[in-house]
């Protein structure tokens, strides 16, 4: 009998940053973490959960005892490479002007997770990941590179039924 794989979660850096932050005061960023702590706790386990070097990178940066937390629930997490196929998908997204040049870590946490064969891309980035209005034209360009596209969806859109 063969075992199922679990389904491969990409998460991006603002999941883990929602996760690990004191509780905000505004009522969006609040909900928001609360989200992020619900799917943390009840459904994170019925994936694999994956990082990049960027994310490692960028949960590292800023105050020590918020990046030591950070990178507390980053270790043990698969830590997938930034290769050079990424980056030359992270460059297509960007040139297409599709994903500004000053937000291309955006790009990359994309190409990063396609290149990879990951099932979603995990995030609370609503500017340029996260966001309906750019989705499908991600998952074209993205395809037209010959890498199927993650599912780009945030903590409340994988909460399952």
């Amino acid at each position: 009998m063969l075992l199922a794989m679990k389904q491969r979660v990409y998460i991006e850096t603002s999941v883990i940053s929602y996760l690990t932050s004191r509780p905000s005061r505004d009522v969006v960023v609040a909900a928001h973490q609360e989200l992020t702590r619900q799917w943390w706790d009840e459904r994170s386990c019925r994936f694999e959960l994956v990082v990049s070097e960027l994310v490692e990178q960028e949960a590292g940066r800023g105050d020590s005892d918020a990046s030591r937390g950070r990178l507390a629930v980053v270790q043990g997490m698969g830590i997938l490479a930034v290769s050079d196929p990424a980056v030359s998908l992270a460059e297509y997204l960007v040139s297409s002007g599709l994903i500004p040049r000053e937000s291309g870590a955006d790009a990359l946490h994309i190409a990063v997770a396609a290149v990879n064969g990951i099932d979603y891309l995990l995030t609370w980035n609503h500017k340029h990941l996260a966001n309906a209005l750019l989705r499908h034209r991600i998952e074209t360009l993205v395809e037209e590179e010959g890498y199927a596209c993650p599912v780009i969806c945030t903590p409340e859109e994988l909460m399952e039924g």
